[in-house]
């Protein structure tokens, strides 16, 4: 039985707009390849289609890295969409978005993303929770009811941008049925928002135990700094492949 490795990020790119002001998807484009990442995970992004680079944020950073995508409309922006997307290096065989908002809150999504990995299927689970406590409260319990369907095998991956810096009722649903990589285990500082000088822990990733994880790391240079408001937060696993 032979194991292979793949890399997760998840970034919270702020609608590509840095901390400078400039909006600049090629200065994100170039942060994720030196991640050099197989399935990327990205909260906030706008996709105004036909449109310039700056607009059209998905179809843009997609074709620079060579990836597959697919991007969960959670709302419209000045005509075009507004959500999360998802970038992978592997082909993705299915894409479903799950409306996970409250009422009289800003419209939120669960983007889930099926990747097929040699024999395996990744279910990829990109989200953006609420910044309101019982808003969260609520969107947990819709997440635990989506990761529960019968149909998904044991190679789940949920990350995304939680908006949750304590231990509240996601994080402990999500760890009663998963694993949270912990980055108080693999990393000197916790915090990755805000980026220039983090205090909370925003960006979390949850996994299966039929996943390993092996490393679980940030990126925190001149260019993450001000590329957005959040920093990178990827991890490497490895899973048993089944025989042939």
């Amino acid at each position: 039985m032979s194991t292979h490795r793949f890399r997760i990020v998840t970034y919270n790119v702020h609608r590509c707009r840095g901390l400078d002001g400039r909006v600049s998807p090629r200065r994100i484009a170039e942060i994720l390849k030196s991640i050099n990442a197989d399935v990327i995970a990205l909260q906030e992004v706008l996709s105004i289609a036909n449109s310039s680079p700056e607009a059209d944020q998905a179809v843009f950073l997609a074709s620079q890295l060579g990836f597959d995508y697919c991007l969960g409309n959670n709302r419209r922006v000045r005509g075009g969409v507004y959500g999360n997307v998802v970038l992978s290096r592997f082909p993705i065989v299915l894409e479903k978005n799950f409306d996970i908002s409250c009422r009289d809150r800003e419209p939120r999504g669960c983007l889930q993303t099926d990747l097929r990995w040699g024999h395996r299927i990744l279910h990829i689970f990109n989200v953006h929770l609420g910044t309101a406590f019982f808003e969260r409260r609520q969107q947990a319990r819709t997440l635990m009811n989506i990761l529960g369907h019968t149909s998904l095998g044991q190679t789940r991956i949920i990350l995304g941008d939680f908006n949750e810096w304590t231990y509240g009722l996601a994080s402990r649903l999500l760890g009663n049925h998963l694993v949270s990589a912990d980055v108080r285990h693999h990393l000197r500082r916790s915090r990755t928002y805000p980026g220039f000088l983090p205090f909370l822990h925003l960006d979390h990733i949850y996994f299966d135990r039929s996943l390993k994880l092996h490393a679980l790391s940030w990126v925190r240079d001149k260019s993450t700094l001000v590329a957005s408001d959040h920093l990178p937060l990827f991890a490497d696993f490895t899973v048993a492949e089944e025989p042939r």
